[in-house]
């Protein structure tokens, strides 16, 4: 049995093989060409091997017929139908395994995308186990309860399937690549290149409206002129981002084993994305798209439980920024084609940091030489939905060059990390059973139960309405931020201060006309 991956999950595919009287070899199935070429590959790799294609009709079935069927994951079990339907070796153990893997024409083995899925598919199939490419086996070494193979050729196939000899050194837990990368050191955050927020110097109104933004999961937007920091402190977010949980961990993986990309040496993803795109990127880029049945996961998923950054996002085209707004509320992304519709998970922070008008220099005294009319157009693809969707709004001013002479280092990435760590495990144990895990995923529902207000907190909350004249969008978004300062301060209940200042992060809803 092989299987195609649909969005993150994958689904089986039976291939069978018959060989009868007549000539040539047929594939059918709704196969595409890069399948229709593996025919080919197969062949030349199966003689390379020792073993000949017999000289009849070979037909070729890949079921269900109705389901497009791409990529060179279906060689290996082709090749092992053939095998089998002609009766040159007896595989036993063929029902017994979901397998895929590319293969060489000598009979060796190369990647595939999706192998996690795979596995979980193999997993809730009841099947014994799945074989795999070794570089793709690793990434499925944390799927418990099933035995995953990972091999280098065919013939190492074939002596896990006849069930002479004992196979176990075929695990993946027992090949030497996965003991290489496991025992591998973990790399210090220091060398990964990651902005320490002890660097930055100044800004600490901007820090503590990031610090609240990453520990509910808000999105953000810095506003400033260049050299203020905005991307610098956009970077140093990393470090303090919490650890993923084993649930979201599952699924992040699953989007990069789809995606073909890894994100780790061996197993699950355990350190959350941080996507970074250029402001040019397509839509499709951004989104997600493709041709036909051939759609892929975009930034806004590739950043599922993460962070997406987009910097100078003035400048991205305005029909992407507007095609944000659905993933940005609904926390997924429907893609929708003539013949198929996939949806994908997009549960992302966007952090984005842009200039307040075309020469930078806006609000620093008499910098600025763009006319009222120009500093409106350029900030005008920030329409009203679009910012009603960002929590936190920050201006950034440049720090005086004085301070950083016999400047002293602030404070560290790690303690704010800790504080983070801390409100994050309050919203994980207050969301248990709901299926989100931060306040910002909160739905209206949630908000009545958990942003209750008392009487005092519900007049303060009535004059900030008055005064800044809120939308009902941007009133539950400021719930959610007065929420998360509550966790932050270890508070059971949302008081007028939390308020106050989560209101004050929306300074964008009182300009009119930069």
């Amino acid at each position: 049995m092989a299987a195609k991956c649909i969005g993150i999950e994958a689904v089986p595919v039976t291939v069978e093989v018959d060989i009868t009287s007549g000539i040539g070899v047929h594939l059918v199935g709704l196969a595409d060409v890069a399948v229709k070429e593996s025919l080919l590959r197969t062949i030349t790799a199966l003689q390379s091997l020792g073993f000949h294609i017999p000289g009849k009709k070979i037909v070729i079935n890949l079921a269900p017929a109705d389901m497009h069927k791409n990529g060179g994951g279906y060689d290996l079990p082709i090749a092992l139908g053939i095998i089998a339907a002609s009766g040159q070796k007896e595989l036993p153990g063929l029902g017994k395994y979901i397998v895929m893997g590319e293969l060489g024409l000598d009979g060796s083995l190369r990647e595939i995308q999706g192998s996690l899925p795979i596995a979980d598919l193999a997993s809730s199939l009841g099947k014994k186990g799945c074989i795999l490419p070794l570089e793709s086996a690793l990434e499925a070494t944390e799927c418990s309860g099933i035995d995953i193979f990972g091999v280098r050729n065919l013939l190492d196939v074939l002596r896990i399937l006849d069930e002479v000899d004992d196979p176990s050194d075929l695990l993946v837990w027992n090949t030497d690549l996965y003991r290489e990368r496991s025992s591998a050191p973990a790399r210090p955050q220091a060398a990964s290149g990651i902005m320490d927020f002890s660097d930055i110097i100044g800004q600490e109104s901007a820090k503590r409206g990031a610090e609240i933004a990453v520990s509910g999961g808000h999105n953000l937007i810095m506003l400033g002129p260049p050299g203020s920091g905005k991307s610098s402190l956009a970077k140093a977010l990393v470090g303090i981002l919490p650890p993923m949980t084993k649930e979201e961990s599952i699924v992040t993986s699953k989007i990069y084993s789809v995606y073909g990309i890894k994100g780790s040496g061996i197993g699950l993803i355990h350190e959350r994305p941080f996507r970074a795109p250029h402001y040019s990127a397509s839509l499709p880029a951004i989104i997600g798209g493709g041709a036909g049945q051939d759609i892929r996961p975009g930034e806004v998923t590739l950043a599922h439980n993460g962070i997406l950054f987009i910097d100078e996002y003035g400048q991205m085209p305005k029909s992407v920024l507007e095609a944000l707004r659905g993933p940005m509320e609904d926390r997924k992304v429907t893609i929708s084609r003539l013949r198929s519709k996939l949806e994908y998970p997009a549960s992302f922070m966007l952090v984005a940091a842009s200039n307040p008008c075309p020469c930078g220099y806006y609000g620093e005294g008499d910098r600025c030489r763009c006319t009222p009319g120009q500093r409106v157009g350029y900030l005008s693809k920030l329409s009203g939905p679009i910012m009603d969707r960002i929590d936190i709004q920050l201006w950034l001013h440049p720090v005086q060059t004085r301070k950083l002479v016999g400047r002293k280092k602030g404070e560290p990435s790690s303690a704010v990390a800790a504080r983070v760590l801390g409100a994050r495990n309050i919203q994980k144990e207050r969301f248990a059973g709901e299926g989100i895990f931060t306040n910002a995923e909160m739905s209206g529902r949630m908000l009545e139960r958990y942003c209750h207000l008392d009487p005092e907190c519900s007049e303060v909350m009535g004059k900030i309405i008055d005064k800044i004249g809120l939308s009902a969008r941007a009133y539950s978004r400021i719930l959610k931020v007065a929420r998360t300062i509550a966790d932050l301060e270890g508070s059971g209940n949302i008081r007028p201060e939390f308020l106050a200042e989560a209101a004050s992060y929306r300074f964008l809803d009182r300009i009119d006309g930069l």
